[in-house]
């Protein structure tokens, strides 16, 4: 997301927090696409995603007023609560039920491409692309079910049958090998 656009979500945000119906529609037509591509990586069932972004942007209309622009970029925020809101549909019993059923593929992440609109450039993706290739197994498989399934570091311990401490481990190392080979 270039930094006009970070802008204007902004201000439609502060709109929001004002109660302006129409800076709401426009703010939902803009990042809906984005906010629904992450549903549905980490809930891969359409309804599910649908109904996790509705009761998003219902947390989003009552809450834009707490949005701040010095902690992160609009998009960032609203992502955070998308995600949240999958993490709280997983751990529903039924849920988590029909989720123990299905297999895991280790391509799973890439189910869905993001919006052209918010979506980095095809450097910045050949770039992550080759950085996940090279983590092991485990810390590729820990950080694709934490960050793109929103399964907890417990959840991911069962799926993998492993011990929590190694999976948190696995994770933390993954994603400081990710940070230094992306270069963040």
């Amino acid at each position: 997301m270039d930094a006009s656009q970070a802008a204007q979500l902004t201000t439609l945000l502060k709109a929001v927090a004002t109660g302006d119906r129409l800076a709401f529609e426009r703010l939902y037509r803009l990042s809906s696409p984005h906010l629904f591509a992450v549903a549905l990586r980490m809930l891969r069932h359409r309804a599910w995603a649908e109904e996790v972004l509705h009761d998003s942007f219902i947390a989003l209309w009552h809450h834009a007023a707490s949005y701040n622009d010095a902690l992160s970029s609009p998009m960032t925020w609203m992502t955070h609560i998308v995600r949240n809101r999958c993490i709280d549909w997983l751990r529903n019993g039924a849920v988590r039920q029909s989720l123990a059923e299905e297999t895991y593929r280790d391509d799973e992440a890439e189910l869905l491409p993001a919006p052209r609109a918010f979506a980095p450039d095809d450097k910045q993706v050949a770039k992550l692309h080759h950085c996940l290739r090279h983590l092991s197994s485990e810390q590729r498989q820990s950080i694709t079910l934490a960050y793109f399934q929103g399964f907890s570091h417990s959840d991911i311990a069962s799926w993998l049958q492993q011990p929590v401490g190694s999976v948190k481990s696995w994770i933390r190392r993954g994603l400081d090998h990710l940070r230094e080979c992306v270069g963040l």
